[in-house]
């Protein structure tokens, strides 16, 4: 996003040889996270390379390894006030159900990016593409209905990135997922607790 990747694979395509010196990095940028559970936190953990400075959003406003920030959800407006980009994990409940919509875009700074690939339905996609404008860059991995409608309008916007939910997609999902369940099946006949447990809170 920030390296203008999209357009220099459409140059590729045009074969077509042109610098582009808008092009910038993430360092010394703030990076937001509505939802600090696995997902935020292993993105979090990579993204401090970078020198970049993570804030994050969740029920209570609990610290975290690798947040610089932590807020409650009363107090999420903070992350669209003043994040360079804002990364949504959260899960789709009653409580998130569009809560990222025109009143939280607004508040965004012009020039800034917003991420979805937690949940589509947390995010209400007219009020998305009444704000395109004011965005850097964009980029959607869910949707409020998948597949994608080929008439959404989204698709027009030049400044964003489609993938087909499938941001989790990897050669070692099924190592991962059979280690998982075996250690947690050893686990659990030797009434230890378990990996990876899912805990509902409301809100989050």
């Amino acid at each position: 996003m920030y390296k203008n990747t999209k357009s220099f694979y459409d140059k590729q395509a045009r074969k077509q040889w042109m610098c582009d010196f808008l092009v910038s990095e993430v360092y010394g940028k703030k990076i937001g996270f509505l939802g600090t559970g696995t997902l935020a936190l292993e993105s979090a953990k990579r993204l401090k390379a970078f020198g970049v400075e993570i804030w994050g959003c969740n029920t209570d406003g609990r610290s975290l390894k690798y947040f610089d920030k932590c807020y409650s959800s009363e107090g999420m407006d903070e992350i669209f006030l003043n994040c360079d980009v804002v990364i949504s994990t959260i899960p789709a409940t009653k409580d998130t159900y569009k809560i990222i919509n025109k009143e939280k875009l607004s508040l965004m700074k012009d020039g800034s990016s917003i991420i979805n690939v937690g949940r589509g339905k947390v995010l209400d996609e007219s009020d998305l593409l009444e704000y395109s404008y004011k965005f850097r860059a964009i980029a959607l991995d869910v949707f409020d209905q998948e597949p994608l409608s080929k008439e959404s309008k989204l698709w027009d916007l030049d400044n964003i990135i489609i993938t087909p939910h499938n941001s989790w997609v990897s050669e070692q999902n099924s190592v991962r997922s059979f280690n998982l369940f075996y250690n947690n099946l050893k686990k659990y006949i030797s009434n230890k607790n378990l990996d990876n447990v899912v805990k509902l809170e409301k809100g989050y």
